[in-house]
């Protein structure tokens, strides 16, 4: 278990494990997620650009707003 020392200011520095483990580098970003019984969860924060392309699939067809429209269309009639 990794452990750091709080300072006046609240500041601490992450252990090298934990930075390691989060694949943090100078100027990165964290989140800290604050749970139930006094857990926090710490995760690296990614910039919304960096998601760009994580949907795609190369082998598939683009959908056209038609398509999508007429989907949605025919789920409508059957919950009907």
């Amino acid at each position: 278990m990794q452990e750091s020392t709080l300072t006046s200011k609240g500041q601490t520095t992450l252990p090298r494990d934990v930075r390691q483990a989060l694949s943090l580098q100078a100027g990165d970003r964290v989140r800290y997620l604050i749970l139930d019984g006094g857990e926090v969860r710490i995760m690296r924060s990614r910039p919304a650009a960096s998601l760009a392309g994580i949907l795609r699939r190369d082998a598939a067809e683009p959908v056209t707003l038609q398509a999508m429209d007429d989907a949605i269309a025919a789920g409508a009639c059957d919950k009907a």
